[in-house]
C-alpha cells in the first residue's frame, strides 16, 4: 500500500524533523555564496541556543523522573556525560542550569525566543545559585534586558555587580575561595620550550596584561602570532625590570598600574554597592578594592555626592617622602611574625582614607601583600600599641548562613 508523503511527514516527531533537516543541510550551506554565510552562522547559533532551553526542561523532567537509572547510572550528571557526549564539567554545568531554570522562568522563556544565549543563562543560572533565584527574580526583568544588548563576557560583570549589591559579604567569600585556587607553574625545557600554565586572580591578570599591552602591539610588517606578542612582550617586562626583578624601589620608585572603576559607594564599604571593575574585565569585591585603594592614585570617582570633595582632594597615594619614613619606622611588614622586605609591601591605612582616615605615619603600616589581604578581604583587625608593637586580631568566628531556598 503506498504511502502519502505527508502523512509520513505529520507522524514524525519534531526531532525527527530537525535531523531531516541537518542532513540536508551541509549540502545546502556549500551552494551558499562564501560572502553570505553570515546570516547562516547567526541563524545556526541561535537554534543551538534555543534548543539548550529544550534540552534544560528535558534534563530537569528526566532527572526527576530518575531516567538515568534505568541504564544504571547513578546521577544525571554521568549519564548526560557518556550519552550527550560532554566532557564532566560541561555536563554538571548543564544540569545545574537547568535546575535553576526552574525557578526562573522569564530567563528560560527568553532563551527559547532566542533573545538571549545560552551563556547568558548559564550566568543567569549562577548568579541565583549564589543569591537565590528569588533575589534574582527581583531584578530579572533588568538583568534580562542588559543580556540582550551585551554579549556573554560583558554580561558576567553586570551579574557579578548584581550579586555585590545584594550580599557583598558572599561575593567577598566567593573571591577569596577563588584566591585558594590561584597558581602558577613553570615547567621543565622540553624540545627547546617551557610550558607556563596558571591561574591568576582578576587584579593579577589585568595588572599583567596592562604591563604587556604597550609591547604587544604588532610592528609593520610584523610576522609574529599574538601568542608570539605576548610572549616577547612578556620576555621584555622582565628585562626591563632589571636584575632584582622588582621595578619598585625600597623607598618608593614605580609601582605596578592597574585601572579599576569604581564608585564611591564601593570605596566608603556602603552595603547595595557595585563591586569594583577591572580595566581588562571582571569584577573584585569591595574590600579588594579598598586595599587596593590604600596606597593608589585615585583620578576621578564618582558616588556619594556629600563626599564627593572630600574624597577627590584626599591623599590616597603615600608620598614618596612619606614612603621613605615608613621603610625606616617599620622595616619590613609589621603583621607579627612576618618579615618580609619592604619591595614586597604595601603602606596599609589603619583606618582607611575613605573612612575618614589621613595619609600620615601614625595611621600607616607597612604589609606584604599576603597580610594586607587579611586585613581587608578576610577581616582581620590590625593595630599599633602606644609601646609601638604591632597586634593583629583575627575575624571573629561566623556562623554559617542557612542554605537559600528559592
Amino acid at each position: 500500500m503506498a504511502h502519502d508523503g505527508r502523512m509520513c511527514r505529520s507522524s514524525e516527531s519534531p526531532l525527527e524533523r530537525i535531523l531531516a533537516g541537518l542532513r540536508d543541510l551541509p549540502g545546502w550551506v556549500a551552494e551558499q555564496p562564501a560572502g553570505q554565510l553570515g546570516e547562516v552562522i547567526i541563524t545556526s547559533r541561535e537554534i543551538i541556543d534555543r534548543t539548550e532551553a529544550v534540552g534544560a526542561e528535558a534534563t530537569r523532567r528526566f532527572e526527576k523522573a530518575g531516567g538515568y537509572k534505568s541504564d544504571g547510572f547513578l546521577g544525571m550528571v554521568p549519564w548526560l556525560r557518556v550519552n550527550g557526549k560532554l566532557s564532566g564539567a560541561a555536563a554538571a554545568e548543564r544540569v545545574d542550569t537547568a535546575r535553576q531554570l526552574k525557578e526562573l522562568p522569564r530567563t528560560e522563556e527568553a532563551l527559547a525566543r532566542g533573545e538571549i544565549g545560552y551563556q547568558h543563562a548559564v550566568a543567569m543560572a549562577r548568579t541565583a545559585e549564589h543569591v537565590g533565584a528569588a533575589q534574582v527574580r527581583k531584578a530579572e526583568a533588568t538583568l534580562l534586558k542588559a543580556a540582550e544588548s551585551m554579549d556573554p563576557g560583558q554580561f558576567i560583570t553586570v551579574a557579578k555587580n548584581f550579586e555585590h549589591q545584594v550580599d557583598a559579604e558572599a561575593a567577598l567569600a566567593d573571591a577569596n575561595r577563588a584566591h585558594q585556587r590561584r597558581y602558577l607553574q613553570i615547567g621543565e625545557v622540553t624540545h627547546g620550550l617551557v610550558r607556563l600554565e596558571g591561574q591568576l586572580v582578576p587584579e593579577a591578570a589585568a595588572m599583567l596584561r596592562t604591563r604587556l599591552e604597550s609591547f604587544m602591539k604588532p610592528a609593520k610588517g610584523d610576522q609574529r602570532t599574538a601568542g608570539q606578542r605576548a610572549h616577547d612582550a612578556l620576555v621584555e617586562v622582565c628585562r626591563r625590570a632589571g636584575g632584582t626583578g622588582r621595578p619598585e624601589s625600597a623607598g618608593g620608585g614605580s609601582r605596578p598600574s592597574l585601572i579599576i572603576r569604581a564608585s564611591l559607594d564601593t570605596l566608603a564599604g556602603i552595603e547595595g554597592a557595585p563591586a569594583g571593575e577591572l580595566e581588562w574585565g571582571g569584577t573584585i569585591p569591595a574590600e579588594t578594592v579598598r586595599r587596593m585603594a590604600c596606597d593608589s592614585a585615585i583620578t576621578r570617582i564618582t558616588g556619594l555626592g556629600e563626599l564627593e570633595q572630600e574624597i577627590t582632594h584626599a591623599a590616597r597615594t603615600i608620598p614618596p617622602s612619606t614612603r621613605r619614613a615608613l621603610v625606616a619606622r617599620d622595616q619590613h611588614c609589621v603583621f607579627p611574625g612576618c618579615d618580609r622586605p619592604p619591595p614586597w609591601c604595601d603602606g596599609h591605612h589603619l583606618v582607611f582614607w575613605g573612612d575618614g582616615g589621613p595619609t600620615k605615619l601614625e595611621n600607616l603600616g607597612l604589609v606584604c601583600g599576603s597580610h594586607h589581604r587579611k586585613v581587608h578581604e578576610e577581616g582581620w583587625k590590625l593595630q599599633r600599641g602606644k609601646d609601638g608593637r604591632w597586634i593583629a586580631t583575627p575575624p571573629p568566628l561566623r556562623v554559617m548562613p542557612r542554605a537559600r531556598t528559592g
